[in-house]
């Protein structure tokens, strides 16, 4: 059982709840901070004191004080006047994700938000009742104002959910469930709207990802030394212990893995060839040092997942600070590290690519024995180019970007957003870059038989054949690639 407000969220824990594989609620403890929380906001909004968020406007309306029958009419406006994100909708789970982390925060007890105002995000979480979001439109720095102001646009009877695969506005969903839309009291709009929370899912999802292909980039590149007849000798420990990265070491040591106890790694011990190209000899260097941006990011964000991050933050019944801990900048340049380091793993991934099919050490030109008449693997090889490209094209960083808004008040934003789901798009090119390296990979193996591999390369050849046979002549291999994809996206592979 998870405890909202008092347990520390992980990657892992945050995808269970939304799952349903990890119970999560509010206890006693929480509702106590809640509530503490509650009354000292009620009490600074019958005050005559200006206190911003509470009896005061937003933005650069912050010094017009607001009189207490105005304010739960404030509260309502602002979700809707900021519900002007515009693009695709963001996956269903983004939108759980989003919720679990929000109902988190909140709990913490420095909102000043009514606790059942917490308890109806939590059972539309419970209820699978997913607000519709679109993509774009949050630049990142009074937290993610417009996606989370459609994300809750729910609670007041308007937007949308989702109903299956289509879209039905919220009003007829709360009905469907004997709920009435809420009227929203002081500070609780601001506590909604203001976060980090569509940033911090697209963070979660990706790192989850990352982690993923992070492995399955090893394997492939254990395939493809295979089926170049590479040296293993760049991977003892010996070498990685006099510069001692973590995920340098870390990748060095599953390189040897993948490759122990190959017969056809001892074929070629004493062979004349000096050393392997950098694709394949700097694999420990290249995605070591991608894992060690992953173990980077995934520490901020599980420090994000655990903060609070709206504004203004209550302290007492008198004292409210207004600060900035909606500024997605700390995410946002890491999420962009990681999109660099992501980009990386296919960079060099193509490059193996491209060996593989130069016909040198017993390899045919292009991984035929029928050049000529035949492409063989030519061609998959372009696409593998083209997707390391638009990577690259991707790694831009948004965060070094950044353009006033709210006439001026909100002066440097951090476009964490656009970080967020950027990094989820090169992911996304890279999962098919490492599934047309494994293709290539399984094709190189067949010309090193009899020899055998490490039990791991040889199960994931297997894995591979069963859907993709081996290449004897030209064929379609639209469909190949397609499962080979497939593969890669269900996570099929053998990794350890």
């Amino acid at each position: 059982m998870f405890k909202y407000g008092i347990d520390t969220l992980t990657v892992n824990k945050v995808l269970a709840i939304a799952k349903g594989t990890l119970k999560a609620t509010i206890c006693e403890e929480a509702v106590t901070q809640i509530e503490n929380c509650r009354a000292k906001v009620e009490k600074m909004a019958s005050s005559n004191k200006a206190v911003y968020g509470i009896n005061t406007g937003f933005g650069p309306l912050c010094d017009v004080q607001i009189t207490p029958e105005e304010t739960n009419k404030l509260q309502e406006n602002l979700l809707i006047t900021h519900a002007v994100g515009v693009g695709n909708p963001i996956d269903k789970e983004l939108s759980k994700i989003m919720m679990i982390c929000k109902v988190h925060a909140l709990s913490r007890g420095y909102s000043g938000v009514r606790l059942e105002l917490i308890e109806r995000i939590l059972y539309f979480i419970e209820n699978d009742l997913l607000p519709v979001v679109p993509e774009q439109g949050s630049v990142g720095a009074s937290g993610d104002l417009a996606p989370l102001s459609h994300l809750f646009l729910p609670l007041l009877g308007e937007g949308d959910f989702w109903v299956g695969d289509s879209m039905q506005h919220a009003k007829a969903v709360l009905i469907q469930h004997n709920l009435e839309p809420m009227a929203l009291q002081a500070k609780e709009g601001l506590g909604l709207i203001n976060g980090t929370q569509f940033i911090l899912a697209h963070a979660i999802v990706g790192l989850k990802k990352m982690e993923y292909l992070l492995d399955l980039a090893d394997v492939c590149g254990a395939m493809s030394i295979e089926g170049y007849q590479g040296s293993s000798q760049p991977f003892r420990d010996e070498l990685h212990k006099i510069r001692p990265f973590k995920g340098c070491i870390e990748v060095a040591e599953r390189m040897t893995m993948l490759l122990y106890s190959s017969q056809n790694v001892n074929s070629h011990e004493n062979c004349e060839r000096v050393q392997d190209p950098y694709s394949m000899r700097c694999i420990p260097q290249v995605h070591g040092a991608s894992r060690n941006a992953y173990y980077h990011v995934l520490e901020l964000a599980e420090i994000e997942m655990n903060s609070v991050t709206d504004n203004p933050i209550v302290l007492s019944d008198t004292e409210a600070i207004s600060g900035g801990n909606f500024h997605g900048q700390p995410l946002a340049m890491a999420l962009d590290y990681a999109s660099i380091a992501s980009a990386e793993l296919g960079n060099i991934s193509d490059r193996r690519c491209y060996l593989l099919i130069e016909g040198k050490f017993g390899l045919p030109r292009l991984l035929t024995t029928g050049g000529g008449l035949n492409s063989g693997f030519m061609i998959p090889q372009y696409t593998t180019a083209a997707l390391v490209t638009e990577n690259k094209s991707l790694c831009f960083p948004p965060s070094a970007d950044s353009i006033p808004t709210s006439l001026g008040q909100e002066d440097h934003v951090s476009m964490g957003s656009i970080s967020g789901r950027k990094f989820n798009q090169i992911l996304g090119n890279l999962e098919k870059i490492l599934a047309i390296e494994l293709m290539y990979g399984a094709q190189a193996l067949e010309f090193r038989r009899p020899n055998t591999f490490s039990d791991i390369i040889e199960d994931n050849h297997r894995i591979i054949r069963e859907i993709v046979p081996k290449l004897e002549s030209d064929r379609l291999l639209k469909d190949d690639i397609q499962n080979m994809v497939h593969l890669v996206k269900t996570q099929a592979f053998n990794l350890k």
